[in-house]
């Protein structure tokens, strides 16, 4: 039932039930008496008339607001400010939300391109009249019964907030964090790219199902990601569509499109590039662009269109979850404090970083210092038979045999596979009595001088790959996993190189210790990326 004080302030309008609520507000269903039109009236919390700043903002907002005349912007027709409530009348819109729609049948990517163009369309009027929306969703987009797409809550956000994010102590956000601009939750000084941050990572939503960040946590967690860490690249999407959805939702606002005009321009030519010059036409989703941005959809495709397009055109996409997380209700229990208040800046994880740090640098030096035993080197040419005394040769690397042959008539004549493996020192005994055996060719012609150094390459490229997968949050724990064996091989790689080089004794001991350092430098590296 409407409540009394509303009727009461429209004399003029028929009040019927409540037909929507939000963390801004209730909304009630109602009908002009004399000209019989439908109407939405948004009542808004008593905490705007209660607080005399907040109140005289949201009066001078709605003058902006009636003055908004676009097709695609729900139209303000009266605003009302009488005995201590706060009405706006609007357009009502019963064609449904694009939630309702992206939630059931789904839509398809060129639908989603349209419903964009059309909120961009809209967005871009509301900027130039010095109105940000600050609370973009799919869910404040409405259809008319002829299917226009028409934004809907404009302003309501600034003015209740001031353009801050507000969360209660308890954690419940006013408004959506999961379309949030990072500069927005901390508070700072917004423009139209905190819009564009927002219906960008709608179209995001809308065109794979997901959101570009994880959805757990909870909302102040979410608030926190779009803060702190870069979105995931958007997946089954070709290019040019993904390129410039990416640009939409860059962390750094002086990064994304500078206005929600730029945006609908190249996303009108990415589209008129998947999909055809006249794929709006196709569509037959009505839709107003201003001419640079309908001479850019209708520019002729660069090349032709490719055939994993077809798939992107005609499958319909819906919501892989549910509308995220409740919202905190303006005037309801807990406190208002602004979320940069809230949200830490996540602790650099110093220690991790010392760890890894110590661990490679005893990694370096390790090789360096333990030259194994004082053993009787005898240089050799590996192509000819080892001229030693004895009856039995046996050559070892770390305590794995490489060779084991019996006296010849000239000498000890070591396999092929073993002379190419061979390469500065390694143990050998002739029947007991232990040297180093010392090769005289140059260690990269054998296997373990170009094996160290390839493997060397090798761990250092995974391990820094990783790394920047953990930073930028594209993987997870299985690359912390991974990272362990990576860096006990990079441990044995310095090692194994080292003493080649300086033809060191090659024990199993050093080799054990420089692949347990190794491991524990890229696992402390690898957790500490995973936390930054």
């Amino acid at each position: 039932m409407s409540l009394p004080s509303v009727v009461a302030a429209l004399p003029q309008y028929a009040v019927g039930e409540q037909i929507g609520e939000g963390g801004m507000g209730v909304v009630y269903g109602g009908v002009h008496r004399q000209l019989g039109r439908p109407v939405a009236i948004k009542r808004l919390p008593h905490a705007v008339a209660e607080d005399p700043r907040m109140s005289e903002r949201f009066e001078h907002e709605a003058r902006l607001l009636a003055r908004l005349d676009h097709p695609h912007i729900v139209p303000v027709y009266d605003y009302v400010r009488q005995q201590g409530e706060h009405l706006l009348v609007m357009e009502r819109l019963d064609g449904g939300t694009v939630w309702s729609r992206f939630s059931g049948d789904g839509l398809t990517a060129q639908q989603s391109c349209g419903i964009v163009l059309a909120a961009l369309s809209g967005l871009h009027a509301a900027h130039e009249a010095g109105v940000l929306h600050l609370d973009v969703k799919p869910k404040n987009l409405l259809f008319t019964s002829t299917g226009v797409v028409k934004v809907a809550d404009f302003g309501i956000s600034q003015v209740v907030s001031e353009g801050a994010t507000l969360v209660t102590h308890g954690g419940a956000v006013l408004g959506t964090p999961a379309y949030i601009a990072p500069e927005q939750a901390m508070g700072n000084a917004l423009s139209p790219a905190a819009d564009v941050y927002a219906t960008g990572t709608m179209l995001y939503e809308l065109l794979c199902g997901d959101l570009p960040f994880d959805r757990g946590g909870g909302p102040i967690a979410m608030i926190q990601k779009r803060v702190h860490q870069d979105p995931r690249p958007l997946p089954t999407v070709p290019e040019p569509l993904a390129g410039v959805v990416m640009r939409s939702i860059a962390r750094a606002p002086e990064a994304r499109y500078r206005n929600a005009e730029t945006f609908a321009i190249d996303l009108a030519g990415a589209a008129g590039h998947l999909f055809g010059p006249d794929w709006l036409v196709r569509l037959g989703m009505p839709v107003h662009l201003a001419p640079q941005v309908s001479a850019s959809s209708a520019r002729p495709s660069l090349r032709p269109v490719e055939r994993d397009t077809a798939s992107l055109t005609h499958q319909p996409i819906r919501a892989t979850l549910v509308d995220p997380v409740p919202a905190a209700r303006l005037g309801g229990s807990g406190t208002l404090v602004p979320a940069a208040r809230v949200i830490a800046k996540p602790a650099t994880p110093w220690v991790l970083w010392l760890a890894a740090a110590v661990a490679l640098l005893a990694l370096v030096v390790v090789p360096f210092l333990a030259s194994g035993r004082e053993l009787a080197e005898v240089g050799h040419d590996l192509t000819e038979p080892v001229a030693e005394q004895g009856n039995q040769l046996v050559v070892s690397l770390a305590g794995i045999e490489l060779a084991n042959v019996r006296r010849g008539p000239d000498g000890f004549e070591l396999p092929g596979a073993a002379r190419w493996i061979v390469g500065g020192a390694v143990t050998a005994s002739v029947d007991g009595r232990e040297f180093l055996l010392v090769s005289n060719r140059s260690p990269w012609l054998s296997i373990m001088g170009t094996g160290s150094a390839l493997l060397l390459l090798f761990t250092l490229a995974y391990l820094e790959s990783n790394l920047r997968a953990l930073r930028r949050r594209q993987t997870g724990m299985a690359a912390v996993v991974a990272s362990v064996p990576l860096g006990f091989g990079l441990g044995l790689a310095v090692w194994l190189l080292v003493s080649v080089l300086l033809k060191h004794e090659p024990t199993a001991a050093i080799a054990l210790t420089c692949g347990v350092l190794g491991a524990a430098a890229a696992l402390s590296a690898s957790l500490a990326s995973r936390r930054a």
